[in-house]
């Protein structure tokens, strides 16, 4: 396997001189994802004592531009987002989310990190063109970089040792994913796919970064 900081630049802390405070204008295949977004056809495949079970819900997410971010010569555009999730006509939360999505110009990579409050967070990555309108990353768990870090219990329970995402965007201006999230559960021979897709409609555009304002 290569060494990637073979690629990495011998001066690690001079950042870029002529950076563009305009985010929106800078997220590459992000771009289609900013904004808030509501999605009502979502379809869950989750792993319980008696066998898989499907669970539709309903979905709101925020995605709004960050200013850029710098790691010395390193420069990401990003959104910084939150999910909330719903079984329909029900108003107890069934599934929150927070992290980011970032861009790097440069080299092409997207990255994706995400929290949720069960004790658990995941950076996933993956590469794509600027234009690009459908991309997938990965996590592993394990790894030291794109890994994914558990509670005791659920590394114990609900060992994720995969998470994948593919995201889509369409002509019609809405976007959707589909996630696989591989558990090793206690007592089971054989991994589970835990399965999430839902695609998503803009009820509202995004607020500028606040250098761009």
């Amino acid at each position: 396997m290569s060494d990637p900081s073979a690629h990495f630049p011998a001066d690690i802390y001079t950042e870029p001189s002529d950076i563009d405070v305009h985010t929106l204008a800078n997220l590459g295949p992000l771009r289609a994802l900013a904004g808030v977004w509501q999605g009502t056809r979502g379809l869950d495949v989750k792993p319980k004592a008696d066998g898989p079970k499907k669970q539709a819900y309903v979905e709101r997410i925020e995605l709004q531009p960050i200013d850029p971010q710098t790691n010395g010569p390193q420069l990401l555009y990003g959104l910084r987002y939150h999910t909330h999730v719903t079984k329909p006509d029900q108003v107890k939360t069934y599934h929150d989310q927070v992290g980011y999505w970032l861009w790097e110009p440069a080299t092409g990579c997207i990255i994706h990190t995400l929290t949720i409050p069960r004790g658990q967070t995941a950076m996933a990555s993956g590469t794509a063109a600027a234009d690009a309108t459908s991309f997938e990353l990965k996590a592993t768990q394990g790894l030291e970089t794109w890994g994914i870090c558990s509670a005791p219990f659920l590394l114990h329970a609900f060992r994720t040792t995969e998470f994948r995402i593919q995201v889509t965007a369409y002509d019609d201006g809405s976007w959707g994913y589909e996630e696989d999230t591989v558990l090793q559960i206690h007592g089971q021979a054989e991994p589970f796919h835990h399965t999430d897709r839902n695609r998503l409609s803009k009820i509202a555009e995004p607020t500028p970064n606040p250098l761009a304002r």
